[in-house]
């Protein structure tokens, strides 16, 4: 445009009082016009579109008070809706007549109503030719017989939406028709307000009320802008629909049935609604910044983000803090001596060193006094998911998740998963896209291996919003499901499909509920805020769980039993009400590389026959129990990070028969692990932990246990006795293991350090507990206590530095072989009245105490032992002079002499002994495992101060 002329500010007002056809005259004048003409888009454009009485706001019903992108763009859609409903006519302006002589005709317009042409629909239709136009006037027209459609017509109604109300029943016969604006009501005589069973229907801009319409292929229809009243949309074999800008209303059955494969045979609309639907936006998103938001601790109830990348402790005390679990010196004493029990346990109350080891040596020694000391080093494996989970929770402190549990946006989980895209791509049978179910019983049923495509829909205040069942096959994108009477979306019968990006909350029932081996890929999901839990699984159910967002559900996020079996990775499972991940009655399930955090009850919950492989997953600042393996629970707990939960981080029956190993257990408010036996009357499960929730659908949930599905799972290996094997377990506000049980359990190549407690108790344990290459070192009191009655062997285990006793035992029956016994604060090996031990070739070293004390009548078997001695002014050994019943053979007694002395720990080298001990099955996670040992123990006279350092002793 010359710069000479009018400003454009001016040529935009004078514009924007043409009509259409002139607009398009313009814009063809130049480049300069045509993007003048552009520019009108929030004025004239807008104008156009919102006035025409044949059009809705672009963003109707779900957002109409959201401008869309473009108004012109979206008028021309309106426009272009009543030319493309013919484009099946080879030529639309001949008339059939001689080959030669075509001559030219135009469509009629054929007027229907009070002072017109036609008083009724069916005469006007009588009189219709090829393409012609029927225009109902304003009045409400009743047809008292089925109207037959021969010739495709265009039925228009005119004037406002609800002027013009059809009460008639329609059955297509001819290819295309389109039907717009108009009220339609079923007739006196049949429900049926319109029947296609191989031609196209297009409706635009209508209203149906208490009526059904149906659609047979290899028929297909096109519904834009409408609105359904407790009315029925039944699609039967379709190969293709298209449901858009649509509003179901107050349904008392389904409001669309998807029924039947879709139809090899295709009449002439289905390469155009293709066409249509490939050039129409995807839903699918780009990524962008909004998917990479964090999430902290203080999870937002009505705002989610798809993407966490750390978590932010909350202000609370830590449940390992000082304050709660390290018992403060006394300020008048001032004294850093060992205090002794009453059951001749010593309680240390030196405060610990920056990395949880704590200093034998006490600060205010005698300058005089001599004191043997062992240079060696003590350090713990490194957890699996690397340095943010190696120091304590700091209050307001940030915790950088690895980049295998970030959470992914929904672009690049379907960019990494071809067999995703696909299904997202994939467009079969219905397409339902922005439309809105409400306030009646069912959104969408899918049965019978039909196809149904749903994208960017509302489900709100309905019995259900989505059943697949029977073979079915659907793709869910971008929906939002709330507010629903049961369940959100269900499936049956070996329904399947995608499930993607869909915000899914505040529902009666579960948010998705999979039976009967239905398998679905649910990915990139809002879960949340459910009545009970937030994905169950059972009935042979299986399906794959993945990058989903589970949280402030009132029972458990994710929910398996009676034999479900589902793959469940790399979900954020959160601030639940009970269990993050519960696995019940004969359930299955691969669960790994999930976060699973501040959840009411334990982290995942397993009981009642559940049989998961539970591994690689962050389970940590739950209000309860890491992991909970109740009464006839069984399963792999392997690899995972156990994390500053207010309980213990393994809660567990011995007789349920559970393989834990290779886990980091560190930071839990009470124990480490614990083990306890359904004979000794634990049954009262802390934290609500064993309710049960009722999944039946149509009778009592015990049915679904007639549905075996026999399979060998190769991820299992056979356990005939609980074994808790290679776990690194530190910094536990109480014990780092405790035991009370009636049935055998082994303890196999464990670190256990630094717990706030002891650092193995074993209270009850009538049948024998062996406790084999582990390393306990720096624990709070003794390394191990064994309480009367029980019946334990401890063989080639390394214990260091603890601030009681290296051993303390009562029991009747206990078996210490082989161990290094090294620089603990108490005595090395304390045996207690009425207690039956055999100590055999063993390496003990006691800084300040007796290497071994045998405390009133004991009764002991000490043979071939190696007993270093600590200072000078104690004794090696100590034991009442009248007590017969402790025999004394064939030991070694090291006494200082000089200060050259060396003494090496060879022959064997420093325990434990790992290369020989029973190994995990996964021998990948060799960060949890201990790999090598110090091979030399030197002992020095050290005399006044000595080094402040913590005396440490290398086991990794």
């Amino acid at each position: 445009m010359e710069t000479g002329g009018l400003p454009l500010e001016l040529w935009r007002v004078i514009l924007a009082y043409l009509h259409l056809p002139d607009l398009g005259r313009c814009s063809l004048v130049c480049r300069a016009w045509y993007e003048l003409i552009l520019s009108l888009d929030s004025t004239r454009w807008r104008q156009l579109c919102l006035g025409c009485t044949e059009c809705r706001h672009p963003n109707w019903p779900n957002q109409p008070d959201v401008e869309p992108e473009s108004w012109r763009e979206a008028f021309k859609q309106h426009y272009l809706a009543s030319k493309t409903w013919t484009k099946n006519a080879l030529d639309l302006e001949s008339s059939i007549c001689f080959s030669l002589f075509r001559r030219k005709r135009e469509r009629r317009t054929l007027n229907v109503g009070p002072g017109h042409e036609f008083d009724s629909l069916g005469s006007a239709l009588a009189m219709a030719s090829l393409y012609d136009r029927i225009v109902l006037f304003p009045g409400v027209y009743e047809e008292q017989g089925e109207i037959i459609l021969k010739v495709p017509v265009e039925i228009v109604g005119q004037g406002k939406l609800g002027e013009v109300a059809l009460l008639a029943s329609i059955d297509q016969h001819c290819s295309t028709t389109r039907v717009c604006n108009l009220v339609f009501m079923p007739a006196w005589f049949s429900p049926i307000m319109y029947k296609t069973t191989s031609g196209h229907i297009q409706f635009d801009n209508c209203n149906f009320e208490n009526g059904h319409i149906q659609v047979h292929g290899p028929g297909t229809c096109q519904v834009k802008f409408c609105t359904f009243k407790n009315t029925h949309v039944f699609l039967h074999n379709v190969p293709l629909c298209m449901l858009e800008n649509c509003e179901f209303v107050g349904s008392e059955n389904n409001s669309v049935t998807v029924e039947g494969h879709p139809s090899a045979d295709k009449n002439w609309a289905y390469k155009y609604l293709l066409g249509l639907i490939k050039s129409s936006p995807i839903l699918l998103p780009a990524e962008d910044n909004e998917f990479l938001m964090s999430l902290d601790l203080e999870s937002r109830d009505q705002a989610w983000s798809p993407r966490t990348c750390d978590i932010v402790i909350e202000g609370s005390q830590s449940p390992t803090s000082p304050a709660s679990s390290s018992p403060k010196p006394d300020s008048k004493t001032g004294s850093q001596e060992a205090e002794v029990g009453s059951d001749g346990e010593r309680v240390a109350q030196t405060p610990e060193s920056s990395d949880g080891g704590l200093s034998p040596s006490g600060e205010d020694e005698d300058d005089e006094q001599l004191m043997y000391r062992l240079s060696y080093q003590v350090q713990g494996p490194r957890p699996v998911l690397g340095g943010s989970f190696l120091g304590p929770p700091l209050p307001g402190a940030s915790i950088q998740l690895p980049s295998c549990l970030v959470l992914n946006s929904l672009h690049q989980e379907l960019q990494k998963d071809k067999e995703a895209m696909a299904l997202a791509s994939s467009v079969q049978g219905c397409l339902i896209r922005k439309c809105l179910f409400r306030d009646g019983k069912g959104g969408v049923f899918v049965c019978s291996y039909g196809r149904a495509k749903m994208e960017g829909n509302i489900f709100r205040n309905l019995t259900y919003a989505v059943r697949c069942i029977h073979n079915s096959k659907i793709v869910m994108l971008r929906n939002d499901i709330y507010r629903c009477r049961a369940s959100g979306i269900f499936l049956r019968l070996e329904g399947g499909g995608l499930i993607a990006g869909n915000n899914i909350y505040h529902n009666a029932e579960a948010g998705v509920d999979i039976r009967k081996k239905s398998n679905p890929l649910i990915l990139c999901n809002q879960i949340h805020h459910g009545l009970r839990s937030g994905i169950v699984v059972l009935g042979n159910g299986k399906g794959v769980i993945r990058n989903n967002q589970i949280f402030s559900n009132k029972e458990a996020g994710i929910y398996i039993l009676y034999h479900g079996n589902p793959v469940v990775s790399g979900n954020h499972i959160f601030k639940g009400r009970a269990a993050g991940i519960a696995v019940n009655e004969n359930g299955k399930g691969l669960i790994t590389e999930n976060v699973i955090r501040e959840n009411q009850w334990g982290g995942v919950d397993i009981r009642r026959g559940g049989v998961p492989v539970l591994r690689s997953n962050l389970i940590c600042f739950g209000y309860s129990d890491g992991v909970v393996v109740g009464d006839e629970g069984k399963g792999l707990i392997e690899g995972n990070t156990i994390y500053a939960n207010k309980g213990c981080g393994v809660w567990m029956m011995s007789s349920s028969l559970p393989h834990v190993t290779s886990n980091h257990v560190s930071y839990n408010g009470l124990y480490g692990v614990a083990v306890f036996s359904q004979k000794d009357g634990s049954g009262e499960f802390p934290g609500g932990h064993g309710a049960q929730e009722n999944f039946s659908e149509d009778g009592d949930a015990i049915l679904w246990e007639t549905e075996l599905e026999k399979e060998d799972d190769p991820l299992r290996r056979p356990v005939t006795v609980a074994l808790v094997e290679s776990n690194s377990i530190n910094h536990n506000g109480a014990s780092g293991l405790f035991v009370q049980s009636s049935e055998a359990l082994q303890v196999v190549t464990n670190v256990i350090h630094a717990n706030g407690d002891r650092g193995i108790i074993i209270v009850q344990s009538s049948q024998l507990t062996r406790v084999t290459n582990n390393s306990i070192s720096c624990n709070r009191q003794s390394g191990v206590k064994v309480e009367a009655q029980c019946k334990v062997e401890l063989r080639g285990n390394g214990i260091y530095d603890n601030r009681g006793h290296g051993i303390i035992t009562k029991g009747d029956s206990t078996a210490v072989v082989e161990n290094d016994i090294i620089g603990n604060r108490g005595s090395g090996l304390q045996l207690l009245p009425r207690s039956d031990t055999k100590v055999l070739k063993n390496r003990i070293h006691s800084f300040r105490a007796y290497g071994i004390a045998v405390r009133g009548r004991a009764k002991a078997l000490v043979q071939e032992n190696i007993i270093f001695q600590g200072k000078t002014n104690k004794t090696i050994f100590q034991q009442i002079t009248n007590n017969r019943e402790c025999i004394m053979q064939n030991n070694k007694f090291l006494v200082f002499k000089k200060k050259s002395d060396t003494w090496r720990l060879v022959n064997p080298p420093a325990r434990p002994h790992l290369e020989n001990s029973v190994r995990g099955s996964s021998g990948s996670h060799s960060g949890q495992k201990v790999t090598a040992m110090a091979t030399r123990i030197t002992a020095r006279v050290e005399g006044g101060y000595h080094s402040n350092r913590s005396i440490f002793c290398t086991i990794l």
